[in-house]
């Protein structure tokens, strides 16, 4: 992975390694305000969803970004992931007591599961384009939606259980429903913390960094770039859409997993299709392609609303005023110029990036 590092052009090398310093600098800095209290309890009470969130980014900037290819339905994935997690840290309870270790066996799960529901979605989605596969995403988030919504899991001394659109596991004394359809999963137990969301934040961003910078992440920018061409050449393109879709599909998978248990309870329609798009527009807001954007544009809209709160219902209005702002601010030619005048490094640096997701 050093070798891959040392290989890659100077300005590459010198972002990456800027993204790694800037959340590793932004983790110790958030301890340190914890361990002098001067962080407050609602600030606190949303570091863990703001890295899943950021993981979530990273995934689907994955997609968007790198592959070129639009997806409505990530927050299906991250419903899998959520519930496969739960469900599996609630029945593994007795053999692994240690929370970190069953956390750490629940995102893996969690991953394991959305990968595979990534891949046979994939298998008939991936071969679409454009308009129709962001409108198949988007059906297929719908559709995980309203499997949890009408799906029953319990578990007692004869073992799991499950049902659809009523409950029917008809468990044993002692035993326990673990997937209560609507209802949802109830007493959870909170495994999740802020060193192991900025863990999996961390994994991540090698995870992609490191796929991207590789000869698939070249075969991806390719097929971003002109996708006749690159199947001209011999590139896989079903292949390599699906490589990028269940990467993306596992990281969302994990980061769900981590986000449910910051809860005591969880239900399906907390993943519907506006958390798809609060998604979208972190990759969009943070730049097509620019991981650290996404993660800095994560971690700001989820503190943003959260921020305007004592505005009561003018809250969600002035959320959306701040987001257009930012939106034309950022893509406004004269705001940029002077931003290129004041910090030419800066803006060298756009310019560059832009190209790239331009090319």
């Amino acid at each position: 992975m050093l070798k891959r590092y040392l290989n890659l052009k100077r300005g590459n090398a010198r972002q990456i390694f800027f993204t790694y310093m800037a959340v590793i600098a932004a983790f110790v800095i958030l301890q340190l305000m914890i361990a002098a209290g001067v962080l407050s309890s609602s600030m606190r009470g949303m570091l863990v969803p703001i890295c899943a969130y950021m993981v979530m980014a990273i995934s689907l900037n994955l997609v968007v970004g790198v592959l070129g290819e639009l997806s409505l339905g990530h927050a299906g994935f991250m419903s899998i992931g959520a519930f496969s997690g739960v469900s599996a840290a609630i029945i593994l309870q007795g053999v692994l007591p240690y929370a970190p270790l069953r956390l750490a066996a629940a995102i893996i799960i969690g991953a394991f599961f959305a990968a595979v529901a990534g891949f046979l979605i994939g298998i008939p989605v991936l071969r679409l384009k454009g308009d129709y596969l962001a409108i198949v995403t988007l059906a297929f988030g719908e559709i995980i939606k309203n499997i949890f919504n009408n799906f029953y899991l319990g578990i007692d001394s004869a073992g799991i259980s499950m049902s659809m659109l009523t409950d029917k596991t008809r468990l044993l004394e002692g035993g326990r429903l673990i997937i209560a359809g609507p209802m949802g999963i109830g007493g959870i137990q909170k495994l999740s913390t802020f060193t192991a969301g900025f863990i999996l934040t961390m994994a991540a961003l090698v995870i992609v960094f490191n796929l991207v910078n590789s000869r698939s992440g070249r075969a991806f920018m390719a097929i971003r770039d002109d996708r006749i061409a690159a199947e001209s050449v011999g590139i896989n393109i079903t292949r390599y859409k699906m490589m990028a879709f269940v990467t993306s599909a596992a990281l969302a998978g994990a980061a769900g997993c981590l986000f449910a248990m910051n809860y005591s309870t969880i239900v399906a329609n907390k993943f519907d299709f506006n958390t798809s798009i609060l998604v979208l527009v972190f990759v969009v807001l943070g730049g097509q392609g620019n991981m650290l954007g996404s993660i800095t544009a994560a971690a700001a809209l989820t503190i943003l609303p959260e921020k305007l709160r004592q505005f009561a219902d003018y809250r969600m209005l002035l959320y959306a005023v701040v987001l257009i702002a930012v939106m034309l601010c950022t893509n406004n030619s004269s705001i940029r110029e002077f931003v290129r005048r004041f910090a030419p490094r800066f803006g060298r640096a756009g310019n560059r990036e832009g190209k790239d997701n331009g090319a």
